[in-house]
Parts: C-alpha cells; sequence; structure tokens
C-alpha cells in the first residue's frame, strides 16, 4: 500500500466527504484515512441536523469506500466519555454516539480506531509523542504495532490529557515524536497549509475562525506511506 487520501478534521462539514469523494473517482487510492473531529463547530451546538446531516454523509462514505480507516478525535469521544470540550452540545450527545456507532458498523473491523499504521506512516488525531508513551508506558520494548493495539485499547484515563494522540499539540516544539523513523500524518491544530515539523505532517487546513472564514487553504493531500512523501491532490 502507498497512496493514501487523507480528510483532516470534519467539524460538521459533510460536504467535504462529498467533495473528496468526487476527488477519489478520479484517482487510484490504496486507502482513506480520516483524522476524526466529525463533530462540533462554532456556534453550532443547537444545529442537531448538521450532526445528524455529518453522521449520514460519514456513514454512506464508509459503505461506498471500505477502505477508509477513521481515527478518533478528542471532539468525537468527549460524548462518549462525557467529557466537556469546547463547542460540546449536550443536545447532540446521543446523535453523536449513535452516529459513531453507525460509523464503525459501516467499516470493517479494526478500521475505527486511535492510531493507525499503514507502511511507514502513523495516522492519528494529534500525534503520538514521546511524553505520551514514557508517561503511560513507560517499559515498553515491543514493535510499533503491539504498542499502537495496546494504545487503541486505552480509555479515558490515558487518552484525556495534553500528550495524548487526541490531544498533543506537537506543532509548539515541546512534544517530540515517538517512533522517529515513521512520519506522523496528524490534524487537531488548525494550520494555514500543510506544515511540516520533525516528523509530523499537520493537515487540519478545513477548520474556521468563529466567524466562519477558514484558517487554512481546505485542500486535500494524498501520503505517499512508503516513501513517507505528501502531495496536494490534483482537482483538475
Amino acid at each position: 500500500m502507498s497512496k493514501v487520501f487523507v480528510i483532516p478534521d470534519v467539524h460538521l462539514k459533510p460536504w467535504m466527504f462529498d467533495q473528496a469523494a468526487e476527488l477519489i473517482d478520479k484517482g487510484s487510492y490504496d486507502a482513506i484515512v480520516c483524522l476524526g473531529d466529525l463533530v462540533d463547530d462554532w456556534d453550532q451546538q443547537s444545529n442537531i441536523e448538521l450532526y445528524k446531516n455529518t453522521f449520514r454523509t460519514a456513514a454512506s462514505f464508509a459503505k461506498e469506500h471500505q477502505n477508509m480507516f477513521f481515527c478518533y478525535g478528542n471532539h468525537d469521544v468527549s460524548y462518549i466519555w462525557q467529557a466537556m470540550e469546547t463547542g460540546y452540545s449536550t443536545m447532540a450527545r446521543e446523535t453523536v454516539i449513535d452516529g459513531l456507532e453507525q460509523l464503525k458498523v459501516a467499516l470493517p473491523p479494526e478500521n475505527t480506531a486511535f492510531i493507525h499504521r499503514i507502511d511507514n506512516v502513523i495516522f492519528s488525531h494529534a500525534g503520538l509523542t514521546l511524553f505520551f508513551v514514557e508517561e503511560f508506558f513507560p517499559d515498553v520494548d515491543e514493535d510499533i504495532d503491539s504498542l499502537i493495539w495496546k494504545i487503541n485499547l486505552c480509555g479515558k484515563e490515558k487518552m484525556w490529557t495534553d500528550v495524548s494522540p487526541i490531544w498533543a499539540r506537537p506543532q509548539d516544539g515541546y512534544m517530540p515524536p515517538f517512533a522517529t523513523d515513521y512520519m506522523q500524518v496528524v490534524g487537531h491544530t488548525p494550520v494555514i497549509r500543510p506544515e511540516e515539523k520533525e516528523t509530523f505532517l499537520s493537515l487540519d487546513t478545513f477548520s474556521t475562525y468563529p466567524d466562519g472564514r477558514p484558517v487554512g487553504d481546505q485542500r486535500f493531500v494524498w501520503i505517499d506511506t512508503v516513501k513517507k512523501e505528501w502531495h496536494y491532490v490534483i482537482t483538475d
């Protein structure tokens, strides 16, 4: 496997799946990875229909693209764990929990998790940091896939922390990566355009400011998971 299409943080933008589907139909991709945070956006807490539409669109996309891997984001699991988060909607909690379950059912087993590895690239919402591994897996002495398997079994106690793969912000330069032989593709922190720092590639380019203006260039990219390179998806 080598060519992977990436869908960054969605935040109640169901049109991202429609646009991605059009681009994928024009290309040839071995897999698709969604970096999570399907839900929550500025002042949308009462817009339950938008939550429902986002999950309907995501589940429909997943059924048509069984090679999609989904990475839980902090906004997604905040509803499962009842952990208040910016933009959290108490009115939408049941919709989100049901929607996440429907998405999980729509995909093959193991395609929904916190972290996925494809070839030489690790995909997660926020990044696998050295701090997280040192704090919660200090005696780790095993291959990367065994570690990822253990992390994907973690619950709120370990994951709802600043250094976890759903909360870390390695873009600040204070959180070194774990497994430096791998490229890491992450979202979570809005960037203007794809941003490389150490072994991290940040792709949250679709998020918006409170007034609705986009933070980033809102362009999709694909990853060569063998060569550890990224490229913009050609839209022509």
